[in-house]
């Protein structure tokens, strides 16, 4: 049985690697790696010119499943399904090759024996974070999540969290609409290693610093387009050792405190978990560097990352959002917001 447990943090890898040192992570297993997968070529047998976008990742998911079950009888029911699922649009990895988690809902995790076939009983019945039995250069760790049903009153055992805006009836369907569920984060956990850059406990509403287990909203579009975006400034001339995520998920009780005037929207996409305030920070002093060298730090060195969002958003139409530039103030120097809900805005 696989239990959960703190991963260590995995190689820093500039592209995909093969799908075989992808999901011998996730499975344990040595696996074949094909180009639907974000990874290599796929294997002589299978001629991806032939087939059609839809048949080509159904084919590659075939062929590393039929490798992953060979050894685990019965494992292959259902499994071919949970992996297209959790590929997306952008592959297993992300469009940007660097995502190191992917978030499976309860009642899906239930309904496909694989999981506990392959992963352990607990991995379907107990929300937590899953991470290999093997060492691999591109870890990939399984999130299952705590459903939202289990919020009661406002809360998750002792962590508060309020009513999301389709409860309370000021905004309902489509991004706005009710989610899976949510991450349990521990101290044992925190430091997973979400993607390349990035780890749990970076998004976590910045509250309730005592009490845990917490519980967060992550979405793992925000995760590939931060990661693009860092990509795009190093490819532009503008190197990235750091980011700092000045505010994540942000509960609805926790967002509503700062709603008004000048302040947090009350539909805020944070509580969905596509949205981060973010800057470069490389020497860690907790405010935006001079990304521009103009000799100032100001709006100007937010532009040059909303300048790369735009480039992002043009390649990738699937991860189109928000882009808002933020002004410094007494408690705060100048950040960008990014989201991905789906349709474009600034501000």
């Amino acid at each position: 049985m696989i239990r959960p447990s703190t991963p260590r943090r995995p190689s820093r890898l500039g592209t995909p690697i093969a799908a075989s040192a992808a999901l011998v992570v996730a499975f344990g297993t040595v696996l074949a790696g094909p180009t639907a997968l974000g990874a290599r070529p796929m294997p002589p047998t299978v001629r991806s010119d032939s087939l059609s976008p839809a048949a080509t990742v159904h084919e590659a998911v075939r062929a590393t499943t039929a490798t992953l079950t060979a050894s685990v009888p019965g494992a292959e029911d259902g499994l071919a399904e949970l992996l297209a699922s959790l590929a997306g649009e952008g592959g297993l990895f992300g469009h940007s090759g660097k995502l190191r988690a992917r978030f499976v809902a309860p009642t899906r995790a239930l309904t496909i024996p694989a999981v506990a076939r392959v992963f352990g009983d607990s991995a379907a019945r107990v929300p937590g974070v899953y991470t290999p039995r093997v060492e691999a250069e591109q870890p990939l760790a399984l999130v299952t999540l705590v459903p939202f049903a289990e919020k009661k009153r406002g809360r998750i055992g002792s962590y508060r969290m309020g009513s999301w805006p389709f409860e309370r009836g000021t905004a309902s369907g489509g991004t706005y609409g009710r989610f899976d569920g949510f991450i349990r984060v521990t101290p044992q956990n925190q430091n997973t290693y979400v993607s390349e850059h990035f780890r749990l406990r970076d998004f976590l509403t910045k509250d309730q610093r005592a009490v845990w287990p917490k519980y967060l909203v992550l979405r793992e579009p925000l995760l590939d387009k931060l990661e693009l975006v860092i990509e795009e400034l190093d490819r532009s001339g503008t190197p990235v050792r750091h980011v700092s995520v000045m505010s994540g998920f942000r509960t609805p009780q926790y967002n509503d405190q700062g709603v008004g005037a000048g302040g947090r929207a009350q539909n805020s996409r944070h509580q969905y978990g596509d949205a981060a305030d973010v800057f470069v920070d490389n020497d860690r002093n907790g405010r935006l560097d001079d990304l521009n060298r103009d000799g100032r730090v100001d709006t100007r060195d937010v532009g040059v990352m909303v300048a790369a969002v735009e480039r992002i958003e043009r390649r990738y139409p699937d991860l189109v959002g928000g882009a808002g530039v933020y002004r410094a103030t007494s408690a705060h120097g100048p950040f960008v917001h990014v989201d991905v809900r789906g349709s474009r805005a600034r501000w």
